[in-house]
C-alpha cells in the first residue's frame, strides 16, 4: 500500500466500471483495444474546451456506442443535432483512416454532467484554461478550489500544479487542500485527473482528486 496507486484503478469493480466495456474473441481484441486507445486520444484532442468529463466505449457483437459526458452538451450537439451529426461522420472517417473494423450499428451518446464543480477532469480542464489566459496561477487554483468546496457531495478537494509556475527558470510544484481525502478507503469516492496546459514558456502539469463521501452499499432494512 506504500505505492502511489492511480485511485481511479483502485476502485475498480468495487466503486468504478471500466471505461471501454466489450467482449473480444483473441483474434479481435488487438484491433478493439487499439481502435479504444487512438478514437479516444483522437476525440481528447478534438473537443478540447468543450467540458469533457469521460469517454466510454460500449460494444457488442454488431453495435458500438460512444457516451460522452460533458457539462456543455449544446456546444458538441449544436444547432438541431448538426454538430452531433458531424462529430458522428468524423468518427467513422477516422476509423477508416486509421483502418479499424467499422460497426454495423454505431451510436453516439451525449450526457450532461449536472454537477460539474464535482467533476475532476471538467475541473482540471478550468485550471488549465486559466493558465493558458496568462491568469496569476495561485489566483486560479484559488479560486477554483474554493468553488468546488461549495458544491453539493463535495468533501475535499486537492489541486497540483508543476512545471515552470509563473514563467520561472526553474521547474517547482504547487499544491492547494481543502477538506480530507482518503486515498487508502477504497469505500471512498475520490475523483481524479491530470491535466496539460500548454504555455509559451512550456508545459505545466495539473492533478486535482475531488473526494465526494463514502459509498456504502444500498441495503433495505429489514422490518
Amino acid at each position: 500500500m506504500s505505492k502511489i496507486v492511480h485511485p481511479y484503478a483502485h476502485r475498480l469493480i468495487i466503486l468504478r466500471d471500466w471505461k471501454s466495456r466489450w467482449f473480444a474473441d483473441p483474434k479481435k481484441y488487438i484491433s478493439y483495444l487499439k481502435g479504444d486507445v487512438l478514437i479516444r486520444q483522437y476525440l481528447e484532442k478534438k473537443l478540447r474546451g468543450m467540458y469533457i468529463s469521460t469517454i466510454e466505449i460500449e460494444r457488442s457483437r454488431k453495435a458500438t456506442r460512444f457516451i460522452i459526458r460533458t457539462s456543455r452538451p449544446g456546444l458538441i450537439i449544436g444547432r438541431n443535432g448538426e454538430g452531433a451529426t458531424k462529430l458522428k461522420e468524423d468518427i467513422l472517417k477516422k476509423m477508416d483512416k486509421l483502418k479499424l473494423v467499422k460497426p454495423e450499428d454505431f451510436k453516439l451518446e451525449i450526457i450532461e454532467v449536472s454537477n460539474p464543480e464535482a467533476d475532476a477532469a471538467i475541473v482540471a480542464y478550468m485550471i488549465a484554461e486559466g493558465l493558458e489566459k496568462r491568469m496569476p496561477y495561485r489566483r486560479v487554483i484559488k479560486t477554483i478550489i474554493e468553488k468546488v468546496m461549495t458544491a453539493r457531495e463535495v468533501e475535499g478537494a486537492r489541486i497540483v500544479l508543476s512545471g515552470r509556475l509563473g514563467g520561472a527558470d526553474i521547474a517547482r510544484t504547487e499544491e492547494l487542500k481543502r477538506g480530507s481525502i482518503p486515498l487508502q478507503t477504497f469505500r471512498a469516492d475520490i475523483d481524479f485527473k491530470r491535466e496539460r496546459a500548454t504555455l509559451s514558456y512550456g508545459v505545466v502539469g495539473i492533478k486535482v482528486w475531488i473526494y465526494r463521501g463514502k459509498i456504502f452499499s444500498q441495503k433495505q432494512g429489514t422490518k
